[in-house]
């Protein structure tokens, strides 16, 4: 992962707990295109678990996911 990675979409989930910021990810992946990055903040721990599931069970990769502060960050791409 480069540090050049196009963003396309920006997710504010702080503050929202298990399930939602995996939801919010999942409702938002069609809204960037095909190969396009979303980049979730999250604060509940449990989207550390949540959102990797979700996106190995919907077939979408998460490039990045790893712990900045109290914030949970995660980098997901679109690959369908």
């Amino acid at each position: 992962m480069s540090d050049e990675t196009k963003i396309d979409l920006e997710l504010d989930l702080k503050g929202l707990l298990c399930p939602l910021p995996m939801v919010r990810v999942s409702q938002n992946i069609t809204n960037v295109p095909v190969d396009g990055v979303i980049r979730a903040v999250a604060t509940d721990p449990g989207a550390m678990a949540d959102i990797p599931a979700w996106a190995a069970s919907t077939g979408h990769e998460v490039l990045s996911a790893g712990k900045e502060g109290d914030l949970f960050v995660f980098l997901v791409k679109r690959t369908k």
